[in-house]
């Protein structure tokens, strides 16, 4: 019976086993300001200057500027600041931003002056972030969302406990932290199913009810990076037009450990001689404390294209534009989760359960995943030979994300989620440098990312889908990039220094609000920020 119960409960849930979900994808598919100490100093303003190698992830056209060959290298060291409630972690990372090379074949032609090609590496974005936190006060409980979705969403009942079919289809064990919430922790030795429970109006309930106050814990341990490296081809025609094509192949590698605890009192419980005959629950002087624990180990490798123009019709102006296939990915996930609860009466323990998927080996799953296209437009404007003021857009369509199964077959309902959830971001960033002399110059710039997501799920008006084993998710509202830096050139050799401020406006949300006919409960979420400092330093020779 037990394996027959298991199967029911876990096919209700809505769950994805074998791939990412919406967030996840969201979560994949972000880059930062990284790249060479100027490109960084002047917030990346950059899609219409090029002559940096940082353009060949950004403006590919900016390779056509060059005239001479360029050899580069940039370290920097990153004080990362996050806050969670009322708690702050710091730590300090280093980190290698960009390595690259540029090669000017000069042709001696006034149409074509120049034909160029180049080689970079880039890191597009760090993963590192750790945050702890709780919530003193909770209005509910993670139980109760997964009653809340087994039985009032998608309408199982107490008949179909007791279902005969144990190889239903969607039963594969991948979501023990379902089987723990919903029977192994919730059954005694008699094999009564107890804290989901069937009440009066025939739907169930979790822990948390009427009378039951509590406490929530949560810890996200994130790590990881993507990376490019890119092959870029760009020409010059007639000092003029700049044009350029890369091809980027990209390595993504994500982990991450998420805990969430609850202690609840006066929770509702099962009766340590339950039967159904009699009332399956009680909630007097009654104790709750469970957990939840997830490992997740991202793994992906993918390729993309990258079109680029830059326009001088004067010498003081340059307008630049440039086109970013998706990013199609093959990836692969690790995973593993564990759960636990103790119940207790009047201090002294009922029963304890626990569960960890696959019996303590992980689990592992292969899909593909297509990142936004990007467009970028951008202004620039050169100020006699001291000064240069650059501003760009960059429009990220977050809708036209996909993920599907390792056949590039798309899961439809993911795509119609991602396309409920998300709107286009937008991506302003403004610029400025002033030569000093020949061989100092000042920098500056700032820029922002608006949110990814929709009003309704800013505003909780949506119950969240997640994947797999993990109910948390979380997403980024904006970002903001204070920059500055410092340039010294002598002869052939050139250093470059930056400093960057980054603002990142984050929710985390442990799982999803219940929201339905029922009535609406919220969840348990918190506000995060960064203040994170970025010290940057780039070594090269143009020759």
């Amino acid at each position: 019976m037990k394996k027959k119960v298991f199967a029911l409960l876990v096919c209700g849930l809505p769950l994805m086993i074998n791939a990412q979900e919406a967030f996840d994808v969201l979560q994949m598919s972000q880059t930062e300001l990284r790249g060479t100490s100027r490109f960084q100093s002047m917030a990346g303003a950059f899609g219409a200057l090029g002559g940096d190698l940082s353009t060949l992830t950004q403006n590919p056209a900016g390779i056509g500027v060059y005239r001479n060959s360029d050899l580069g290298i940039t370290f920097s060291l990153d004080f990362n600041s996050t806050k969670a409630g009322v708690t702050t972690l710091n730590e300090t990372k280093f980190n290698v931003n960009n390595v690259g090379y540029v090669g000017a074949i000069r042709l001696n032609s006034e149409s074509v002056p120049n034909l160029n090609f180049g080689f970079t590496y880039n890191r597009l974005q760090s993963y590192n972030r750790h945050y702890t936190g709780g919530v003193a006060n909770i209005e509910t409980s993670l139980s109760n969302y997964i009653a809340d979705e087994f039985a009032n969403v998608y309408g199982y009942g107490h008949n179909d406990l007791y279902g005969t079919n144990e190889y239903d289809p969607y039963f594969d064990g991948y979501a023990p932290w379902a089987a723990v919430t919903t029977y192994d922790m919730l059954t005694n030795n008699n094999g009564s199913v107890g804290i989901i429970n069937v009440n009066d109006r025939g739907s169930m309930q979790g822990l948390y009810g009427p009378g039951t106050t509590g406490a929530a814990y949560y810890e996200v341990d994130e790590r990881g990076h993507a990376d490019e490296y890119n092959i870029a081809f760009g020409g010059n025609i007639a000092n003029k037009v700049y044009v350029g094509l890369d091809f980027g192949i990209l390595d993504l590698d994500y982990r991450s450990n998420m805990y969430y605890d609850e202690e609840l009192n006066n929770a509702y419980i099962m009766a340590d001689d339950y039967d159904l005959l009699r009332s399956p629950i009680i909630n007097q002087n009654t104790r709750a404390d469970w957990n939840l624990y997830n490992y997740l180990h991202t793994e992906g490798t993918g390729v993309n294209f990258k079109l680029g123009l830059i326009w001088r019709p004067t010498q003081a102006l340059r307008i630049g534009a440039a086109f970013h296939t998706p990013t199609y990915y093959d990836m692969r996930d690790t995973y593993y989760v564990g759960s636990e609860l103790r119940a207790y009466q009047n201090g002294e323990m009922l029963y304890r359960a626990e569960k960890g998927s696959n019996d303590g080996y992980d689990y592992s799953s292969t899909y593909t995943m297509k990142t936004p296209w990007h467009f970028l437009g951008s202004v620039a404007g050169v100020i006699g030979t001291s000064g240069i003021i650059s501003l760009d857009y960059e429009y990220v369509a977050n809708e036209t994300m996909r993920v599907g199964d390792d056949r590039n077959n798309d899961y439809v309902e993911v795509t119609d989620r991602v396309k409920d959830y998300f709107k286009p971001s937008h991506i302003v960033r403004v610029g400025g440098e002033y030569r000093v002399n020949p061989n100092w110059s000042l920098r500056a710039g700032y820029s922002i990312k608006t949110t990814q997501v929709e009003k309704g799920v800013d505003q909780y008006q949506y119950n969240i889908v997640t994947v797999g084993t993990n109910p948390a998710y979380q997403y980024d509202n904006t970002v903001h990039n204070i920059t500055c830096g410092v340039g010294y050139r002598y002869k052939s050799f050139y250093t470059d220094l930056a400093y960057v401020h980054k603002i990142r406006n984050s929710v985390y949300n442990a799982f999803s609000i219940i929201n339905d006919e029922l009535g609406y409960e919220p969840n348990v979420s918190a506000d995060v920020t960064d203040h994170n400092n970025r010290l940057s330093l780039t070594l090269g020779v143009r020759f």
